[in-house]
């Protein structure tokens, strides 16, 4: 991401790593300031996309997770 607008790949298309790494990062700007209202608005849009596909993966792990836990609970 560029100093002065988010320019990356679409948010649903990254890590849940990468999403969150750039989360933070998107964070950081926000509450430094410096920034015109059209690049926070821009900035605020890209943290929100990153939150989501965090959100996404989180979910997605969650799923997989309770899925194995009841499988090995079957086989008991």
């Amino acid at each position: 991401m560029s100093k002065d607008a988010p320019e990356a790949q679409p948010a649903e298309q990254i890590s849940y790593e990468d999403a969150r790494e750039e989360l933070i990062d998107v964070v950081r700007r926000l509450e430094a300031g410096g920034t015109t209202l059209e690049e926070s608005l821009a900035l605020w849009e890209r943290g929100e996309q990153l939150a989501k596909t965090c959100q996404a993966w989180l979910d997605g792990a969650r799923q997989r997770l309770d899925a194995a836990i009841e499988t090995d609970e079957r086989q008991r």
